[in-house]
């Protein structure tokens, strides 16, 4: 992974939407094919509709927390390394592929997740769990884990606009990838805008679905 070590009492700063830029950017009017591999990840799993359901909000403010957490330890560190936190990602799918379809979130299950960068080792991890667990009572703390994910071949675009209006991107993803193979894991959806400030109809959503 390019970086550069401290000089003069700057930090090594790492910035993984550009060192992984194929998988962080995307068209909005081109799908993409694009090769992911190993990955690591905070990972936390639950279901239901994720606009009413406790556990959702709880998966996500530990993974921030935890996050953040192991982000500043790091910066701290003798090593000094520094990189932003990712984004938000969510992995979604149903039992009942009718559900999905039909948006009836109650019965969804999901994976949200966050992305770190291979600097941050799982002892790192441990201890800002250990350390936002002394200060923050978070349920979503027993069910994090941090784990490597394969997507492989996989076929993406950009969603610009609100979650609910996703629908036409999706099926001319999944046209896109029904004309070459087939359909294959999890969908999978990467959010780069902050939802609490910016207008829902310049949300940036990345959708992303395996393929064989």
């Amino acid at each position: 992974m390019p970086q550069t070590g401290p000089r003069s009492g700057a930090l090594a700063r790492i910035d993984m939407k550009k060192v992984l830029k194929s998988l962080y950017h995307a068209s909005a009017r081109d799908v993409a094919q694009v090769q992911v591999p190993p990955l690591d990840y905070l990972m936390v799993d639950g279901e239901g509709d994720p606009n009413s359901t406790p556990a959702y909000q709880q998966a996500v403010e530990a993974l921030y927390s935890v996050s953040y957490t192991a982000k500043f330890m790091l910066k701290q560190a003798a090593a000094g390394i520094d990189y932003a936190v990712m984004p938000l990602e969510g992995l979604w799918w149903a039992d009942d592929l009718s559900a999905f379809v039909a948006g009836d979130r109650r019965h969804w299950k999901w994976t949200m997740m966050i992305l770190q960068p291979d600097c941050v080792p799982r002892d790192v991890i441990v201890a800002a769990t250990a350390a936002v667990r002394e200060k923050k009572s978070l349920p979503a703390l027993d069910r994090l884990r941090f784990e490597t994910f394969t997507e492989g071949r996989c076929a993406q675009v950009m969603h610009v606009g609100p979650f609910t209006d996703e629908g036409p991107t999706i099926a001319r993803l999944h046209a896109y990838i029904e004309s070459r193979a087939a359909l294959a894991g999890k969908h999978h959806e990467i959010y780069l805008s902050d939802i609490r400030r910016a207008d829902p109809r310049k949300w940036k959503t990345i959708i992303r679905q395996p393929m064989t």
